[in-house]
């Protein structure tokens, strides 16, 4: 089976996070296209519009040969007591982004997705179909981590993601101290089991189109 191609992710990464945000130097990416080490060692996914456009792009990374987490290399540290999955259980979702002629609003974060403190903006100024393009990249990974035997997500988030996904219906707990990655992000951590079983009795609609097999999972090694 031919490696995938992943260079139209590498090129949507650089042009967020090198040439429109400044989190990385464009210059340490002469080509155009944000790579780093966790690549090797992560699952891509990606979403599409109508057009077959790269709208949406995410990962899910594997420890390091350290045995650490990305959130664990940057400094961001658990709460005490709280034991970390290695191996195999457990993979950070990473680099969920969403192009940005598709986030909802001037002010969204990253992922599409923003503070809903923030005054509304103006009709005119509205991005169409970030939520969708989360979720989609959500579902990609949820197929994929079920079948790869991953139980447990972590992700370092800024504050108001996690309660965005909470309103969509993926609540994420908690698990450190804020701190600098990319900006002010904490540390989160997703149990799948319980999602299931929390989507099963609250949201059985939402768990079985995270299920459905008519939208087979992409994940890219």
């Amino acid at each position: 089976m031919a490696e995938p191609d992943l260079t139209p992710l590498y090129r949507l990464r650089w042009q967020v996070y090198c040439e429109e945000c400044g989190f990385v130097p464009a210059a340490d990416h002469p080509q155009g296209l944000e790579r780093d080490s966790h690549d090797a060692q992560a699952a891509h996914f990606g979403a599409r519009n109508l057009r077959g456009e790269l709208v949406g792009l995410s990962r899910l990374v594997f420890c390091s040969e350290q045995g650490l987490y990305p959130f664990e290399l940057a400094g961001l540290v658990p709460h005490a007591g709280v034991q970390l999955l290695r191996g195999g259980q457990a993979a950070e979702v990473s680099r969920l982004m969403v192009r940005r002629d598709y986030r909802r609003r001037r002010g969204d974060g990253l992922s599409g997705v923003g503070d809903d403190s923030l005054p509304p903006q103006p009709r005119s100024e509205r991005r169409q179909g970030s939520a969708q393009i989360v979720l989609s990249l959500y579902r990609q990974m949820f197929q994929y981590s079920r079948r790869a035997g991953i139980d447990t997500w972590y992700a370092a988030m800024e504050r108001f993601l996690p309660l965005s996904l909470q309103r969509l219906g993926l609540a994420f707990e908690r698990i450190g101290d804020e701190g600098q990655y990319h900006g002010p992000v904490a540390p989160y951590r997703q149990d799948l089991r319980l999602l299931e079983a929390t989507l099963r009795e609250r949201h059985p609609a939402l768990l079985h189109w995270l299920q459905a097999p008519d939208e087979p999972a992409q994940g890219l090694s």
